[in-house]
């Protein structure tokens, strides 16, 4: 592909398509379930039991032929010998001869011959025997029959499911103790400008805290991601490539923000162009400065953002989200749009895919929060989702449905 000053922009997708078609899922291997929580399952899994396992009673109370009570009222109760009982956990009765009846405690298995739980509230309560004033309405009331819920052998989990508390809960009651996924892909972040400074040191006339690194950093955490933050690296090559090399050992993923312009500083892009990263423009505002390539001997995928800190957010967003995405296995990669209506107009610049920070309101609206500038960080703070305003729009009226890209967090 083209690189540096002059080349076609490439289209959103173009890129998105690039960066996922030269990537593979990192590895699988077994993880208890609670490690595995937030990750992807790396295969199909498939219940180990039924669930319930067995038929069971839902009330405390009797367990019973439902023949042998059918008639009962409390004009005329009926009455029956209890000859055992089975609470969860210690069930000792096996079979119910008809004509009888077992004390029964909630979750307990039903003994062989009971198809029915009579509840407490609908007896004497007798332990030797028991004087029944309610007639049940059929066979089965107040039973959970096996495999009510789940059947042995149903497919619980499918690859490339998000692990959360339900499904590790599922895998869990079906006999899973561990579950295969893929780990969470090591991230550096590497921010590069002379300018920068780290927060709460003194800043001189010509310096800005270093906002990006903290940016992208946390945004990777939101992503699932494992996230190293590198120290500021001054705009100097070599410095950078050795910043660089040393990271690439705990890397599965390199972000770096900054540097990928067309200045006289541009460090990345200096440094990396002859080393086979395209560099290159991106049909889209903010986020129009791009990098991808891979690096050293083991060729760890690198991303280079740009440096202004709502360019590098949304460039993260559209780009390395996806990214981290497909290393964890997760699908889709490209994560969904939802779509609401606009609370105020828009206009935008034509030929480019227009990010707009936004929040969501009620009733499935959202506003703009803040300008299009690409430095605007306290815009940015306040927003819970992006705009966006295709290539080809250059204005929307109040109403108009938008697409919206919600953010991790």
């Amino acid at each position: 592909m083209p690189s540096g000053v002059g080349a076609s922009p490439l289209t959103v997708e173009e890129l998105q398509q690039r960066i996922l078609a030269d990537l593979v899922p990192l590895p699988a291997h077994p993880m208890p379930l609670l490690e595995a929580q937030g990750l992807a399952a790396a295969a199909d899994l498939e219940a180990l039991v039924s669930l319930p396992a067995f038929d069971n009673s839902s009330m405390d109370g009797y367990a019973v032929a439902c023949a042998d009570v059918a008639g009962a009222s409390a004009q005329a109760p009926v009455t029956l010998p209890v000859v055992g009982e089975n609470a969860a956990g210690n069930a000792t009765l096996l079979a119910l001869p008809r004509g009888a009846a077992a004390k029964i405690m909630t979750g307990a298995p039903l003994p062989h011959g009971a198809d029915t739980v009579v509840p407490y509230e609908w007896t004497d309560r007798g332990v030797a025997a028991v004087r029944v004033s309610r007639a049940p309405e059929g066979s089965g009331q107040h039973v959970r029959p096996e495999g009510d819920d789940v059947v042995r052998g149903d497919l619980v989990v499918s690859d490339g499911t998000l692990l959360g508390p339900r499904q590790l809960g599922l895998l869990a009651a079906t006999g899973h103790a561990s579950v295969p996924a893929r780990p969470r892909p090591r991230v550096v972040v590497i921010s590069t400008g002379s300018e920068l400074r780290e927060p709460g040191t003194p800043l001189g006339p010509d310096s800005i805290f270093d906002s990006n690194s903290y940016l992208l950093a946390a945004a990777a955490r939101a992503a699932g991601a494992i996230a190293y933050r590198v120290g500021i690296v001054p705009d100097e090559p070599a410095r950078f490539l050795e910043a660089l090399e040393d990271q690439l050992v705990r890397a599965d993923l390199v972000v770096t923000s900054g540097g990928v312009s067309a200045g006289d500083y541009d460090v990345v892009k200096e440094a990396l162009a002859s080393r086979g990263v395209w560099f290159g423009p991106v049909a889209m505002q903010p986020g129009k400065p791009q990098g991808f390539g891979f690096v050293g001997p083991d060729r760890t995928p690198l991303l280079t953002l740009p440096g202004n800190p709502v360019s590098a957010y949304v460039s993260f967003q559209v780009f390395a989200r996806p990214a981290l995405r497909r290393l964890m296995g997760l699908t889709p990669e490209v994560p969904a749009t939802i779509t609401a209506r606009l609370t105020e107009p828009v206009t935008s610049i034509p030929g480019r895919r227009q990010y707009l920070r936004g929040v969501l309101g009620s009733g499935g609206t959202v506003s703009l929060a803040g300008g299009p500038g690409s430095h605007l960080l306290g815009d940015l703070a306040v927003a819970t989702c992006l705009v966006v305003v295709p290539e080809d729009v250059t204005e929307l009226p109040a109403g108009a449905e938008v697409e919206v890209v919600t953010f991790d967090d």
